[in-house]
């Protein structure tokens, strides 16, 4: 979609026409809506609101400084055209301003007479071009410096800043088949919100089931929990494996009577106490304990281990 940019174009009237009928050309020429306040009557302070509203709703301000002050804004002493350029610098709004030279300025006065300088105020004009000078501005000498600052400066904006604009209504797509399908997931969202909440409280006021939730849930990481099986467990195979799930179901009866670490006991009783049973007492499922009157410790399986092994044992029973 191409983005038409509205520019507010502020200056000094009278002394100004053909000045700003060039700007007004070369915003058209660029693709652009060119938009000023110069038919108000100044000194009216309901037009000064609707100018302020006329320049939030532009895209960008450009200000054309010829020799004149302007009229005065009776309370603060300052003149319209400067009310403008400060509002729009407060309100961060992207501006750019051509300055007429003073060469330009002498042949403009020579040419129509004293009509177009400042007499009343020239201090105050003398302050408000050193503060345009400051910020973005060119100098003019003639119409055509205006042009050719409205071209460059105006892609220039629209490229660095993000700027809402003006589109035609014929390039706007049709959005109302994307508006329903957001209102159907916005309502599939809140169904299965509720959905949700119920699940959880069903849960929660029923431990049965959140029991075997968490059960399927630790089955699932411990068959991905792989234990490496020595060589001299294995036949001689050096990357022989299996899983921690496997290997508890599969000495389950040495968990129930409990597995130790006393002395003289064959290597896979070691291998159980010191490789598979801290895994599984990770899980809750074992507990390493003291024996009272030895000096060996034994790992024995904790309440929720047998209630994980029934668990399993219903499970076969279901899928048989």
């Amino acid at each position: 979609m191409k983005k038409r940019l509205q520019v507010f174009i502020s200056s000094t009237y009278v002394d100004l026409i053909e000045e700003r009928q060039a700007a007004v050309s070369a915003v058209l020429k660029s693709g652009h809506i060119p938009a000023g306040m110069e038919l108000f009557t100044a000194g009216d302070k309901s037009q000064w609101e609707i100018i302020k509203r006329w320049i939030d709703e532009s895209d960008v301000y450009m200000l054309i400084l010829g020799g004149r002050y302007g009229s005065v804004e009776a309370e603060s002493g300052v003149s319209y055209t400067e009310l403008e350029y400060n509002y729009a610098l407060e309100t961060g709004k992207p501006l750019f301003a051509v300055v007429i030279d003073d060469q330009a300025l002498e042949a403009k006065v020579k040419d129509r007479g004293t009509s177009v300088m400042e007499t009343e105020r020239p201090a105050e004009l003398k302050l408000f071009r050193k503060k345009v000078l400051d910020n973005m501005s060119a100098f003019f000498e003639d119409l055509k410096d205006i042009r050719l600052c409205v071209m460059e400066s105006l892609p220039e904006i629209a490229a660095t800043r993000h700027l809402s604009g003006w589109v035609s209504g014929n390039e706007v797509p049709d959005t109302k088949g994307l508006v329903d399908e957001i209102a159907k997931l916005n309502a599939q969202i809140v169904e299965l919100t509720k959905e949700n909440s119920d699940l959880s409280k069903k849960l929660a006021n029923n431990p049965k089931l959140t029991t075997e939730k968490e059960f399927q849930e630790l089955s699932e990481v411990l068959k991905k929990t792989d234990i490496k099986i020595p060589p001299n467990l294995s036949d001689g195979k050096e990357d022989a494996t299996n899983t921690l799930y496997n290997l508890f179901v599969l000495v389950q009866d040495h968990m129930v009577t409990g597995i130790t670490n006393k002395a003289q006991q064959g290597e896979s009783v070691y291998f159980l106490y010191s490789n598979v049973c801290p895994k599984l007492q990770i899980h809750g499922l074992v507990q390493n304990e003291k024996v009272a009157s030895v000096r060996w410790r034994r790992f024995s399986i904790t309440k929720k281990g047998q209630e994980f092994l029934a668990y399993i044992e219903k499970q076969k029973l279901i899928s048989e």
